[in-house]
């Protein structure tokens, strides 16, 4: 038996490639369903692989795991579509930056194109550019149907998912684990941690190697449905100065409603989703550098998510944490899955599933 804690859609996915592999598989989930946390809570966004160090498990990982996410989407019917992105240079001092991501893409086999004003104008005509960078396999999922459709396949396999369940403490018993929760002991062989921002308390709990989960807020706008024509498809800025985001983007989703975010603020609390929301003019800045005709009253307020970052703001990356615990063989991390951790989700499942081998 494999106890996967977290039913988000690294675990769920994770779950899947386990079951596919004939383990059997329970998944345990604290909250009254899956898929509550950052799983729902992020832009949808399948990424193509831009902007992560070529060679690191996030550009590996996010490349193999984009095709097989939309490949899913199509067979189990997943709301996507492949609109392709735009990141523009909105001035010609921004012109280098250009150039620099499509090397970085291209160092990891990513298609991209270097292109115009022109071509940036026949695909998005209210979007202010002096060149861009065409990326034509990102795309878009709605994230909380595809929690449904991971969820619907563990089950048809055979697997459990037991909502409700949070892990109270992990005992080892030889070359088994006990995992307790509120209603039940597990006899366990493996644990997979992928419990999101919480996967540092589980390690903790494990008695496995310590780490650091930091709660990154993100907070979003949305263009008004009149608004929203203005947009066609993905448009992001330049990558951010910070080094922890994408920077303010545009990302229109089947429903034809436009977001504007996310924002980026570490914070103390993993629970905290609306103390202290930036007001809706925080917005409107970043957002006019990409759409100058816009005005406040074409936006408002919308949701917001909380990244599980595995590396604290002095510092700007750090890749997944994919791999067995130091301490405790029997314990899997699938940790620090911040983006592209869902456009990879499918391939970090195989890789969980490899290392349980």
């Amino acid at each position: 038996m494999i106890v996967v804690i977290g039913a988000g859609v690294m675990g769920l996915a994770s779950a899947l490639a386990l079951l596919r592999k004939g383990r059997e598989v329970v998944v345990l989930e604290r909250h009254r369903r899956a898929g509550l946390d950052t799983s729902t809570h992020n832009s949808g966004v399948i990424h193509a692989g831009l902007h992560y160090p070529p060679g690191s498990l996030k550009a590996r990982l996010c490349v193999e795991g984009r095709d097989r996410l939309k490949a899913f989407c199509a067979a189990h019917n997943v709301p996507h579509h492949t609109s392709g992105k735009l990141v523009v240079a909105t001035d010609t001092s921004e012109e280098p930056a250009i150039d620099a991501l499509a090397a970085n893409a291209r160092a990891s086999d990513v298609e991209v194109e270097v292109v115009d004003a022109a071509f940036v104008h026949a695909k998005e005509p209210n979007v202010r550019a002096t060149r861009a960078l065409w990326s034509p396999h990102t795309a878009w999922i709605e994230a909380e149907a595809y929690v449904k459709a991971l969820q619907r396949e563990v089950e048809r396999l055979g697997g459990h998912v037991l909502p409700g369940s949070p892990v109270l403490g992990v005992e080892p018993e030889g070359d088994h684990v006990q995992v307790i929760t509120p209603l039940e002991r597990i006899d366990a062989d493996l644990v997979v941690n992928a419990a999101g921002l919480m996967a540092d308390e589980v390690s903790a709990v494990c008695g496995g190697e310590p780490f650091t989960i930091y709660p990154c807020r993100g907070e979003y706008a949305e263009l008004t449905p009149k608004a929203s024509a203005l947009v066609n498809g993905l448009v992001y800025p330049v990558p951010h100065h910070s080094g922890h985001g994408l920077g303010v983007h545009l990302t229109k989703t089947v429903s034809g409603t436009v977001w504007l975010g996310p924002t980026i603020r570490y914070q103390d609390r993993k629970d905290d989703y609306e103390a202290d929301r930036e007001p809706l003019e925080a917005f409107l800045a970043s957002t006019q550098r990409l759409l100058p005709a816009l005005t406040l009253a074409d936006l408002r307020l919308s949701g917001s998510g909380i990244r599980a970052k595995i590396h604290p703001p002095t510092q700007k990356f750090a890749d997944f944490l994919i791999r067995r615990d130091t301490r405790r063989p029997w314990l899997i991390h699938a940790a620090g899955i911040d983006s592209p951790g869902l456009t990879a989700s499918l391939a970090i499942g195989d890789l969980v599933a490899r290392t349980a081998d």
